[in-house]
């Protein structure tokens, strides 16, 4: 009887240990469905249009009826052309990854391995510390203090400096711009970078490294010779795992990359806007269409969005687990 009872909570703590395993994948089914049904209108009414037109507009909210355009009833004049926050986004990413990838390597490098004792846990304990600070304080500070500096001493200096270069010629119109938001984006995402880049850095063989510096080599020749090759892929890990949150940021981004509509970038001091930034931003208006089609456009960039982000987490974890996997090889040979 006691036998029986005990396969019975086996059961019951077996179902529920499923569902909760379960969960995650059920929420991303669920999210997904959503925005494919909340979409649809806007791909029928725009089609590929959606990724190529740079008009962003409601229409006229006060008509008296909606129009029928492709079978979907939107309001008069309405478009919705996505070119400016893919290519916000796109950036914006990008040239944050490209900052914060070095800036995370050389962090990851002094608290994984040059630096020692008690500093080494300080600093990785700041680095963790960053990880955790809200966006919105990001944010904040970016206005208050990037934006300012950046729009009256460095941005007028790089004008001055690089001007025969395309992307960085032209006044600096707005404290708010794409490099304001680069900046905050790139501090946002080193901690992600520096903290996958030195796990892999812990998890080298303390028996390879001690066989270096007994051999006669420095330190830093030990560590680009034994510790830089099983590291190597763990960059391009991190980073990938930080471009997935460079895609998804959404206030700090908000707040000081000037919310543009309907206008590309061209030059570093142009005022941008994202994918994330612009739901954020445009849901108050969206919510006073009639026709709901604001929001269907908002969903359509939500299931933009969605995609990139899911391709890059990924490929983040497949590198990620493939480097891990190589690692524990090379322990398990030595």
């Amino acid at each position: 009887m006691r036998f029986i009872r005990q396969r019975r909570a086996d059961r019951v703590v077996g179902a529920l240990l499923g569902m909760g395993a379960l969960a995650p994948l059920v929420v991303v089914v669920g999210l997904l469905s959503y925005l494919v049904e909340s979409s649809w209108p806007v791909w029928r009414m725009m089609g590929w249009h959606f990724f190529t037109g740079q008009l962003w507009n409601l229409g006229n909210l006060y008509a008296a009826r909606p129009a029928i355009v492709h079978g979907v009833p939107v309001m008069p004049g309405a478009s919705f052309g996505a070119l400016v926050f893919i290519l916000g986004t796109a950036l914006t990413s990008f040239m944050a990854l490209a900052l914060a990838v070095p800036l995370g390597f050389f962090v990851a490098a002094a608290s994984g391995y040059f630096v020692h004792g008690r500093w080494r846990v300080v600093m990785a304990g700041l680095v963790e510390m960053m990880a955790g600070i809200p966006s919105v304080i990001f944010g904040l500070w970016g206005l208050m203090v990037v934006a300012p500096a950046w729009a009256h001493h460095v941005g007028p200096l790089l004008n001055r400096v690089l001007h025969h270069l395309p992307f960085f010629t032209g006044p600096v119109q707005s404290e708010t711009n794409l490099t304001v938001a680069v900046v905050v984006i790139t501090l946002m995402i080193v901690p992600i970078i520096a903290a996958t880049i030195r796990a892999v850095m812990e998890r080298v063989p303390r028996e390879l490294v001690e066989s270096g510096l007994a051999l006669g080599w420095t330190e830093a020749e030990t560590f680009w010779r034994l510790v830089w090759p099983y590291a190597r892929s763990a960059v391009i890990g991190g980073a990938i795992l930080g471009l997935g949150r460079a895609l998804g940021e959404t206030m700090a981004v908000l707040m000081v990359s000037g919310d543009a509509l309907n206008v590309l970038p061209r030059n570093i001091y142009s005022s941008i806007s994202t994918m994330a930034a612009t739901i954020a931003g445009q849901l108050d208006a969206a919510l006073t269409d009639p026709t709901k089609m604001a929001i269907h456009a908002l969903g359509a960039l939500g299931l933009v969005l969605f995609a990139a982000t899911f391709v890059v987490n990924i490929l983040a974890r497949v590198i990620v687990n493939r480097s891990t996997a190589q690692l524990r090889a090379v322990t398990k040979n030595g």
